[in-house]
């Protein structure tokens, strides 16, 4: 026959339970903490792909890591990120790579997506390429993009603070009954030969 639990061993499942719920509610912010903005301190710049032009290889929403490039490194079929405009930037292969018309010197860089049809109408010059995409994941762009802007910065606010509630609360209850369970010793008393 089952043992019966009583109100004291409930009460300390419930408390094992939400301590390990908000242990993983705040791994889990720690590591998307880390993985949208920590990771900079690395060298990586972080991009949200907005489009689906790199398709199948770059699914949109995902989240693209990409680190600095030396551009005399770079060869046809290399993929990089680079600046459209000063607030815009793709991330395309490169096609083919010609020499400026008015320098030879200076290499430019023909790029399309791969799921596009055409190439990219102006070749990329060395200035503008920002790096190489190193790794990306998955959809993770999209909760990256939402947190940055009203309404999700405010969400995220909202968040932290019921984890850190959560946190607080968890650990006065828990507080309270340690408390309760080993009460203070009286100091003993010494008896004496005299």
């Amino acid at each position: 026959m089952p043992r019966r639990l009583n109100r004291s061993d409930m009460t300390k499942t419930v408390k094992k339970i939400l301590r390990m719920i908000t242990s993983l509610i705040v791994l889990l912010a720690v590591v998307f903490a880390f993985l949208v903005v920590g990771i900079r301190l690395f060298g990586v710049d972080v991009y949200t792909v907005l489009s689906p032009s790199m398709e199948p290889e770059y699914k949109t929403g995902s989240l693209l890591y990409v680190k600095e490039v030396d551009p005399s490194t770079l060869s046809v079929n290399d993929v990089i990120t680079f600046q459209l405009t000063d607030n815009i930037t793709a991330t395309h292969r490169i096609i083919e790579i010609i020499e400026d018309e008015q320098d030879a010197s200076v290499k430019l860089f023909r790029t399309k997506g791969d799921a596009n049809d055409l190439a990219d109408d102006a070749p990329v010059s060395c200035d503008r390429i920002v790096g190489q995409p190193v790794f990306c994941i998955p959809y993770l762009g999209y909760a990256a993009s939402y947190i940055q802007q009203p309404p999700g910065s405010y969400a995220a606010l909202a968040i932290g603070a019921a984890i850190v509630f959560l946190v607080l609360l968890i650990d006065l209850l828990t507080g309270e009954r340690d408390n309760k369970q080993s009460p203070t010793k009286e100091p003993q008393r010494k008896e004496s030969d005299t």
